[in-house]
């Protein structure tokens, strides 16, 4: 329940306290009062987008500030789950707007995002304003109506968790026939690009080893030539160096026996020698093993050529990459081959997911089909006793069809996101006149008086902490109008609910009544609000009943109005 709201420096308003009551509370005042701006003021509280022109001119920021109490709607998951604080009687959603065009929300105190803001308020408020009435021609607006009656939401929950599966299942299949389709162009070229680099034969690290043999052969007698130039000088036939190491190390020893002194150096000659003799016998192998082989030149050059032309048309830089080339195109392949299967099983899944959503669905018609007829009865009985005693109204619950489908791209036509169904409401209110949308033949005034039966009835089937109704009793009168204030009197016994009216009856029908004026100072001209005394309320309603120039007789039927 709203239990305050505050506005500072929005439009026309410099400071405004509005404090409504449990019951119903009315809310009058000339046309261009202001009414308008507390309700527009309202409408950021509850998420709606900010306009810097908004703000007050000559003030830097306006700022608008809602009290409820929101014990009795079960809102303690939405703050868990959005990390704000709960207090069951002492909630204040606020709003900044700053002249910069910067905007700031804030729930206890936590700055929010403007959507959470605005989904907290939906379960605070229901604004209902005359161009609202548009609402009753559309088939979500229609829908919600029928599914607040019929209470389904666990049937609804049941249809949607298959629904969405059934969709994602479905855009997948579409992706996948499409990637099949076009694979199967490309097959012959895939199959092609990967027998060329299979025959290949590609070892990782054989382009190193490739380039290093070239290397090799390429220059084997320039390489011969130095070995054996080496081999001579160690151990050719002409004073070479083993043939000298061998001759110091055999003085050594011989002197040893005289010397012992150098017997260490004499056995280390001797090692050097051995070291020595070897390394001249590896040359000498070495040279031997280095020949130029024409056939295996040609051999690595033929090898090397295949690799870097599979590299360039590739576009690849090394063997490493060819090969991993070579196991992307192998499993595009294997793709290619088994997508047929993988099709034939997610159509499997996908006719099954079909079954089960026509399975929920159908318990989710049979809820509305229950609801609807409930409900045309018992609208034509709230209308009826608002002045349209000939009014037919049917709430057809109908099959989708690809005309009336909100779903067109659904292959089948048959499933929406709210379920297999079409709703329409079908009105007359007048005999020997056809049945048509609701929303093609009402008249202003009888949209009004539709919409206050149903936002009643809807009322009561779903919890709604406080419905506000900005003059919904536009085109209405008489006795038509004391019936309308009659009705919103009735359902304000179990919800708060706030009207703005220019009806004299319904204002009577107010457990608190305030009015909304402008005053003017040298300077500018301010909205305000104030609460009326029981004397100030007789005095408005014989103002709305005569005009400025109040009679007696105004006087004494605003207090029938009131006492009735």
């Amino acid at each position: 329940m709203l239990q305050f709201l505050s506005i500072e420096n929005y439009a026309l308003i410099d400071h405004l306290e509005f404090r409504p009551g449990a019951g119903l509370t009315v809310i009058t005042g000339e046309t261009g009062a202001g009414k308008s701006i507390i309700m527009g003021a309202l409408g950021l509280i509850l998420g709606q987008r900010a306009d810097a022109k908004a703000v007050r001119n000559g003030a830097t920021k306006c700022v608008i500030e809602a009290q409820f109490d929101i014990s009795a709607y079960a809102l303690e998951d939405f703050f868990r789950q959005n990390d704000l604080e709960y207090d069951a009687h002492d909630t204040i959603l606020r709003r900044e707007i700053y002249a910069t065009g910067k905007s700031r929300a804030f729930v206890n105190d936590i700055p929010v995002q403007l959507t959470t803001l605005r989904q907290l308020g939906s379960s605070l408020i229901d604004i209902h304003s005359q161009h609202q009435n548009l609402l009753l021609g559309q088939d979500a607006f229609q829908l919600s109506v029928i599914d607040a009656l019929a209470g389904n939401h666990v049937e609804y929950r049941q249809y949607r968790t298959v629904y969405d599966q059934y969709v994602a299942l479905n855009s997948r299949l579409k992706t996948l026939k499409a990637e099949a389709a076009r694979d199967a162009q490309e097959a012959d070229y895939i199959r092609f690009q990967f027998q060329q680099l299979d025959s290949a034969n590609l070892v990782e690290g054989e382009q190193e080893e490739l380039e290093a043999e070239q290397e090799l052969l390429s220059h084997a007698e320039d390489i011969k030539s130095s070995l054996g130039q080496m081999h001579e000088a160690l151990d050719g036939e002409d004073d070479s160096m083993v043939q000298v190491l061998k001759n110091v190390a055999r003085q050594a020893h011989e002197l040893s026996r005289i010397y012992p002194d150098i017997a260490e150096i004499a056995q280390r000659l001797e090692s050097d020698y051995i070291d020595l003799k070897d390394i001249a016998d590896e040359v000498d192998g070495r040279t031997e093993e280095v020949n130029f082989d024409p056939q295996r030149m040609e051999q690595v050059e033929e090898r090397l050529s295949l690799l870097y032309s599979l590299q360039k048309k590739h576009g690849k830089t090394s063997v490493e990459d060819l090969i991993a080339l070579r196991d992307q195109l192998f499993e595009r392949m294997q793709h290619i081959e088994g997508s047929d299967e993988e099709i034939d099983e997610m159509e499997k899944q996908l006719k099954e997911l079909t079954q089960q959503a026509t399975r929920c669905a159908a318990a989710l018609t049979a809820t509305r089909v229950q609801a609807a007829a409930k409900f045309q009865k018992a609208l034509i009985d709230r209308v009826t006793y608002l002045g349209m005693p000939n009014l037919r109204f049917q709430a057809i619950v109908s099959p989708l069809t690809p005309s009336n489908s909100s779903n067109p791209s659904n292959p089948s036509n048959r499933f929406s996101a709210t379920g297999a169904d079409s709703i329409d409401f079908l009105f007359s209110a007048n005999k020997n006149q056809p049945l048509r949308p609701a929303g093609e033949v009402a008249s202003g005034g009888e949209i009004s008086r539709l919409m206050l039966g149903i936002k009643s009835l809807v009322a009561s089937a779903r919890t709604l902490p406080t419905i506000i109704f900005d003059e919904i009793d536009t085109g209405v009168s008489g006795d038509i109008a004391d019936r309308m204030g009659q009705v919103m009197k009735e359902l304000s016994t179990h919800l708060q609910v706030i009207t703005i009216t220019h009806l004299p009856q319904v204002a009577g029908k107010g457990n608190q009544h305030f009015r909304v004026f402008k005053a003017d100072t040298d300077e500018q001209t301010i909205t305000h609000i104030e609460q009326l005394s029981p004397e100030q309320r007789i005095q408005e309603i014989a103002r709305m009943l005569s005009g400025s120039d109040i009679t007696p007789e105004a006087l004494a039927n605003a207090r029938t109005l009131i006492t009735e």
